[in-house]
């Protein structure tokens, strides 16, 4: 602490320390929003990409499924290719928090604001 000014110097290194760490957060957004991760249905029939964000970036569908009669069967395993590749970014993002949050000295399990 600095002599003479109280508490002040405390003050100004938490405020460093918050003003660090928010870059780091908007750091890892960026980087998390450009990273990529497949979720597959149907045994790779179907396949989506999501960004570690959450946003549906690419779907590819093997044309063997393509058949009108099987319309549901190939909406069923679209669904399913975009809810497994959600849940990876999911836990990929949730991973990626917790070495964020380890490497600043924060409580393991803290929960970050985005």
């Amino acid at each position: 602490m600095l002599k003479g000014l109280g508490g002040l110097g405390d003050m100004a290194g938490m405020m460093k320390k918050a003003q660090d760490m928010q870059a780091k957060m908007l750091e890892l957004q960026e980087e998390l929003s450009r990273t990529v991760v497949v979720g597959e249905s149907g045994a790779g029939l179907v396949k989506a990409r999501v960004t570690s964000m959450g946003a549906v970036t690419g779907l590819d569908i093997d044309p063997s499924i393509l058949v009108a009669s099987e319309k549901e069967v190939v909406e069923d395993l679209i669904i399913a290719a975009i809810k497994d590749a959600q849940t990876k970014a999911q836990t990929r993002s949730q991973q990626e928090m917790a070495k964020l949050t380890e490497s600043m000295g924060l409580p393991a399990g803290m929960k970050l604001p985005f």
